[in-house]
Formats: C-alpha cells, structure tokens, sequence
C-alpha cells in the first residue's frame, strides 16, 4: 500500500512539473586556434605554470591566477582587485572561462587576440607592473628557460611568452552547467529556474543583449549602472566618440552567479540587486541605453529569473 502510495504521489509530482523543451541558444561553438598558436598541451601546461606564478610582475607579489582564481570561475570575489603595491584601478576582474570564444578583449573591445590581451595586465601599472623586456629577461635568469627551450625549442621571447599564457587562457572552457545539461536532454533544472527563463527570452527581454551558448552577443552599450564619474569612460577612450562614452561590452552571463560582485566597476555586490536594477529600469541618466526601461516584474518573477542565472 505504501508502494502504491508514493508511486502515485510521484506522478502527480510530474504532472504538476513544467514540461521542459530545451531553449534556442544556436550553435555550441568550436574552439579556434591562431596558426601561430595551434593548440598544443606541452604549450598550454607551460603556459598555466606561467598564469599561477608571480615571478610575471614587477615585484614577484601576484600573478594572473591572483585575480583570476579557479575556485571562483577564475574571477574573485573583489569589486576591484589591487595590483602591486596596492594600487587598483576602476575595473572589476572578469571570468576566464570560455574567453578563447571571444572575439576581442577588454571591456572596451580594444584588443583584437588573446594573445595581445595577455600583455594588457603585465603592463598595466594598476596590476602587474612590469616591463617586458625585463619580464623577459627574469624568465630567461630563471629555470622557465629550460622549460622554454623545451617546449619551443628556443629561450624565452616575447613571442613565445604571450602564445604559452594564451594557449593555456583557451582551455578554460566549461559547458557542464544545468543550462547545458538540459540542452542536452540530459537533466532538467528547476522549474523555478526554468519559468525564470522563460522570464529571460521573454518578458524581461535579457536576450536582446545576453543571447547565444556564451549569453553575450559582444555589442556594446551602458545598461543603466550608475555612474561613477571616475576617468573610465568605456569605449569612449578606444574610440574618441562620444557615442560611445560609458559603454562596456556586454559580458558573458555563464558562471555569473560564481563571480559577484558585478558590473565594469564591480559596484553591485549580489545577483538579486543586479536584477532589481534592471527591473526599476536602471538609474535614468543621460548615457543609458534605451533599450533599458522598467520590467514590471513581481518579487517571484525576480526569484524565478534569479534561479535561471544560477544555471547558466
């Protein structure tokens, strides 16, 4: 009786479940490799050695994995991350995974590989710090020099600096997350998760910006976040146009519940707020996209989209 009993209750659980049909997200991309960086294991190995070490900046006292820590989706958990010395800039540090999928770099879109983008923060006096003649030549006074002629057969370069650090970078990949899974048919989420993605595609309009497997379409716009007035004017510095002042690349939203707290600025500390300000229709100033406008979403619509976020 008892038997019969739970069988019973769990059809009825079923029946009362939203039936699940997978979300048109498009095609998975494929990872794509430079010719004068094919995807190599001894090189990305070399080059994940170099992401974890300090020896890259200027007083040996942090690395990339500094800020970009594996247990956080390689982001952290700062609003700014502080570069050597303590000196930190306007920007909040990003997640890695999946950045080999990007099509150019930087919050303003300024760098065309991601063998470029490496270079930014070993520069950047607000995070490494460092020359890289000089990073160069530590590398060469050091054991890497070994490891760098084995591995390409010749002492460090900057040539071969940059491509060990971004062969590494490009296999950062995840798409095991429950969003993936129930495109596969393998696992549905919650149907509080599910109903808030059908908030996402729909009602709330997230998809006209957060769209495609990686939820970005990589466009550039200001979403609303208020300003700060400091000197990071977005885009703007890339491209001198006004049209484009306080505009940042529209980010990837996979693993964004992993990597609070938000925004370019990093001036949003939870997920739930990220999603209250969009449904009051951001701050109303001068630069906001217009496409940003009040959602009239109800506190368990907010809660459905929020349970669809952590999926992603």
């Amino acid at each position: 009786m008892l038997r019969r009993f739970k069988i019973l209750f769990f059809a009825i659980f079923l029946s009362c479940s939203t039936e699940q049909v997978p979300f048109d997200l498009g095609v998975y991309p494929n990872m794509e490799y430079p010719v004068d960086n094919p995807e190599n294991s001894q090189v990305a190995a070399l080059g994940e050695a170099l992401f974890f070490d300090p020896i890259l900046s200027i007083d040996s006292s942090i690395s990339c994995g500094s800020c970009h820590k594996p247990e956080h989706a390689f982001a952290d958990h700062l609003a700014i991350t502080p570069g050597v010395n303590g000196v930190t800039s306007t920007r909040n540090s990003p997640t890695l995974l999946n950045v080999g999928y990007h099509p150019y770099f930087m919050r303003e879109g300024g760098v065309p590989s991601l063998e470029m983008q490496v270079l930014v923060p070993l520069q950047e006096e607000t995070e490494m710090h460092h020359d890289l003649v000089d990073a160069v030549a530590r590398l060469n006074d050091s054991p890497y020099k070994n490891q760098f002629l084995q591995t390409f057969g010749d002492t460090v370069a900057s040539f071969n600096l940059v491509r060990a650090l971004a062969n590494y970078e490009r296999t950062l990949i995840d798409f095991s997350r429950p969003i993936d899974l129930l495109q596969l048919d393998a696992k549905p989420i919650s149907d509080q998760g599910y109903k808030g993605g059908q908030l996402f595609f729909d009602k709330a309009g997230c998809a006209q910006c957060h769209n495609g497997p990686l939820f970005t379409d990589f466009s550039f716009a200001n979403n609303g976040t208020p300003l700060n007035f400091t000197q990071d004017i977005g885009k703007e510095r890339l491209t001198n146009e006004e049209s484009d002042r306080y505009t940042f690349m529209v980010p990837s939203l996979r693993h964004v519940a992993l990597t609070p707290p938000y925004m370019h600025d990093g001036s949003i500390l939870t997920l739930q707020e990220v999603i209250e300000q969009y449904n009051a229709g951001g701050e109303g100033h001068a630069y906001q996209d217009a496409r940003i406008e009040p959602l009239g979403l109800s506190k368990k619509e907010c809660d459905q989209l929020l349970a669809f976020l952590e999926a992603l």
